[in-house]
C-alpha cells in the first residue's frame, strides 16, 4: 500500500519511533524502496509488524484488525475461495447481512475487492492486518479441508479387494476399473489430495500403498512430511483414477509408468508429472506439481548476490559458448535457467530449448519437449534445432555423450548453449563431459561459466537469535575458511571491520502453527566459476575437481558453503540448514 514517504516518516518521528537522525542512517541509500525500509525497522526492533501496520492504517484512516487468535466460521470462509484468498492476500472474518468484512494486507487493492465484490454480490468491507493474521485465517482453511476429507470418507461403503491376483485367475477387466474410477467419491478423494498439495505448496506428491492402509505425503520445501493415512479399500479407484488423468494404461500393473495431466483451478494452473511404480503392496504414485501460473524469477530473487550474480551477468552477455548449470536432483537447475532465459529473451534474438518437460512456457521462445517414444531425444532435437537459426539454444539437461558433443559443437559455430548438469559442485562441470567423451581442448574452448548450486529453507518470520560460540565456529571451520569466509561478510558489509563471526547475529527457526518446522519456502545458494585461463590450462591437462576448485578460489570464488553462511549472517536461513544440504 502507497503511503506518503515524508508523512510516514513524520508519524514515526513523532510518535518518537524512532529519531529523524537514525531515520536517515537507514534510509540513505537512494536505490532502496520504502519496503525496504519497513523491514529494517522491523528487523532493527525498533517497531513491531503489528505496530507498523497499525501506524500505516492510522495514517491510510482504514480500519485495522488482528485476527490471530480469532476463529472464523466455516460458513464465512467459504464466501471467499481459499485459493482467491491466498492468490490476493485477503481473508473474510464477519459477514453481517449483505455486508462482508475482509481482512487485506493491501486495502488498496481494487482489483481484488472488485472481483470479490462482483462474485459474491455482496458489500465488501476492507480493513487492514497483518501477514500473520492472513496466515492465521488461511490455515483454518486447511482445517475444514480436513474435515471435508472425513467426509467424504464416511458416507462410502468401501470393498476390500485383491491387489494381487492368485496364478490363473484373469485380471480385472477394464470396464470396471473404469467404472471405479468414475465414481463422485473417488473423483473427490484425487481432487482433494492434489488440492491439498497445491494449497501447502507442495513440490511432489507421494501416495504409497501398504499392506492395510495408503500413506499420502508431501514433499514441502525439499522435506517429506506425511499427510494423512487412507483406507487400502479405496487404493484400486485412486490408481484408476490417475492413470486415466494421465493416459495411462488403467489395467496394466506390472511395468512402472509416466504421464501427465493439467490442471486448471480459476488463476492457478498446473501441469502435473506422473510417475507409477509396481511395489509390494499394489503401486507407488508420485505426481510432481509443476505451477504454469508463476513467472520466471529475477536472478537475485532466485538467491544470486555480489560477484557471483556479477559474473553471471558478464557472462550472459557473450554471443557463443556454453553456461552450465550443476547441482543433484531437486536443486533448482531448472528454474535458474529459465531465469537466465528471461534476461535473454528479446525481440531480437531467436531461442529454442529442448526440455524434458516444459516445466514453464515463456513467451516469444520456442519450446519444444522430449519423446523418447518416437525417438524426439536431447540429442536429435538438438540437431534439428541448430538448423532453426537460433541464436541461444536451452538444452534441459546433458544425459549422455552425444548429446555433450552436440552442445559443444553448437557452442563452436556461434551458439549460446546453456544447459544441466549433474555434478556436486561447479568444478566437476569439466571432468564429467570428459568422462562424456568430450575433448578438453573443446570444453576450455566453449565453457564460459559453471553455475553450483543447491536449494536451502528459508527461516519463517518468527526466529530466535544467538551468537556462534567458540566450538561452532571450530565446526564450521571444517567446512570453510573462517579468515575468507570473515572477509566475505565484511565485503558484503554484514560485519563491520575488526568484528568476527562471533560478533554476528545467527538465527535458529522456531516452530510455530504458520510455520510447523520454522522454515518458509526455499531460496538458492551458489558457487559460480568463469573459465578463465588458468582454469582453461587446467582442463586441458585433465586436472581433478579439487585442483580446478582451488584455483577457482585463488581467484574469488565463494563456494556454495560460503554463500550459504553468509545467507545465515543475513537472516534467511540457520547454519544448521546450510550444513545439511551441503555438507551432510
Amino acid at each position: 500500500m502507497q503511503i506518503d514517504f515524508e508523512k510516514f516518516k513524520q508519524y514515526l518521528v513523532d510518535s518518537e519511533i524512532i529519531n529523524e537522525e537514525d531515520f536517515e542512517r537507514i534510509s540513505q541509500d537512494n536505490e532502496r524502496k520504502r519496503q525496504d525500509i519497513e523491514k529494517v525497522l522491523i528487523k532493527e526492533k525498533y517497531i513491531s509488524e503489528e505496530d507498523l501496520v497499525v501506524l500505516k492504517a492510522n495514517i491510510a484512516g482504514i480500519p485495522f484488525v488482528n485476527l490471530e487468535d480469532r476463529s472464523i466460521p466455516i460458513d464465512v470462509l467459504r464466501v471467499i475461495p481459499e485459493h482467491i484468498a491466498r492468490l490476493n492476500n485477503i481473508v473474510p472474518y464477519k459477514k453481517e447481512g449483505e455486508n462482508l468484512e475482509v481482512a487485506m494486507i493491501d486495502p488498496e487493492d481494487l482489483a481484488a475487492i472488485d472481483f470479490i465484490k462482483k462474485s459474491t454480490e455482496l458489500h465488501i468491507l476492507p480493513r487492514m492486518t497483518t501477514s500473520k493474521s492472513v496466515n492465521h485465517v488461511l490455515n483454518q482453511y486447511q482445517e475444514s479441508l480436513e474435515s471435508e476429507f472425513e467426509e467424504i470418507l464416511k458416507g462410502e461403503e468401501w470393498k476390500a479387494e485383491k491387489l494381487h491376483k492368485d496364478e490363473g485367475e484373469e485380471e480385472k477387466e477394464k470396464d470396471d476399473l473404469e467404472k471405479a474410477a468414475k465414481e463422485v467419491s473417488i473423483i473427490k478423494i484425487v481432487d482433494t489430495l492434489i488440492k491439498h498439495g497445491i494449497l501447502q505448496n507442495a513440490s511432489d506428491i507421494h501416495i504409497e500403498p501398504e499392506e492395510k492402509n495408503i500413506i499420502v505425503r508431501y514433499r514441502i520445501d525439499g522435506i517429506l512430511h506425511d499427510a494423512m493415512v487412507l483406507p487400502i479399500t479405496i487404493f484400486t479407484g485412486v490408481v484408476a483414477r490417475i492413470k486415466i488423468l494421465a493416459d495411462l494404461k488403467i489395467d496394466e500393473r506390472r511395468l512402472p509408468q509416466d504421464g501427465r495431466f493439467k490442471l486448471e483451478m480459476n488463476k492457478y494452473r498446473y501441469s502435473l508429472r506422473v510417475s507409477i511404480l509396481p511395489v509390494s503392496y499394489g503401486e507407488k504414485i508420485v505426481m510432481r506439481l509443476l505451477s504454469e501460473s508463476e513467472k520466471s524469477l529475477g536472478l537475485e530473487e532466485i538467491g544470486l548476490s555480489g560477484i557471483s550474480l556479477k559474473r553471471v551477468r558478464d557472462n550472459l552477455k557473450k554471443s557463443s559458448g556454453t553456461i552450465l548449470v550443476t547441482g543433484p536432483t531437486g536443486s533448482g537447475k531448472t528454474t535458474t535457467l529459465y531465469s537466465l532465459l528471461q534476461i535473454l529473451n528479446t525481440p531480437k534474438v531467436n531461442i529454442s530449448t529442448i526440455e524434458d518437460p516444459i516445466e514453464y512456457e515463456i513467451s516469444r521462445i520456442n519450446q519444444t519437449q522430449v519423446n523418447a517414444k518416437i525417438g524426439l531425444t536431447f540429442a536429435s532435437g538438438l540437431r534439428s534445432l541448430v538448423r532453426q537459426d537460433p541464436d541461444v539454444i536451452m538444452v534441459g539437461e546433458i544425459r549422455d555423450g552425444e548429446t555433450a558433443q552436440l552442445v559443444t559443437n553448437a557452442s563452436l559455430t556461434g551458439h549460446q548453449v546453456l544447459s544441466t548438469l549433474h555434478t556436486t559442485d561447479a568444478a566437476g562441470a569439466a571432468s564429467r563431459l570428459v568422462d562424456m567423451g568430450v575433448e578438453p581442448f573443446l570444453i576450455s574452448s566453449t565453457l564460459n561459466i559453471v553455475i553450483g548450486q543447491r536449494l536451502i529453507r528459508k527461516l519463517a518470520d518468527e526466529k530466535e537469535g544467538y551468537k556462534l560460540s567458540e566450538k561452532e565456529i571450530k565446526r564450521l571451520d571444517n567446512f570453510c575458511n573462517i579468515k575468507k569466509l570473515t572477509k566475505i561478510l565484511q565485503d558484503r558489509k554484514v560485519v563491520r571491520e575488526g568484528e568476527s563471526l562471533a560478533d554476528i547475529d545467527f538465527y535458529r527457526p522456531i516452530r510455530g502453527k504458520e510455520a510447523p518446522t520454522g522454515y518458509k519456502g526455499r531460496t538458492g545458494i551458489y558457487e559460480v566459476l568463469p573459465v578463465t585461463e588458468k582454469i582453461k590450462e587446467l582442463i586441458v591437462q585433465k586436472a581433478g575437481s579439487a585442483k580446478i576448485k582451488e584455483e577457482a578460489q585463488k581467484e574469488g570464488m565463494i563456494t556454495m558453503i560460503e554463500d550459504g553462511v553468509l545467507k545465515a549472517a543475513q537472516g534467511e536461513t540457520s547454519i544448521e540448514e546450510v550444513l545439511r544440504v551441503v555438507v551432510e
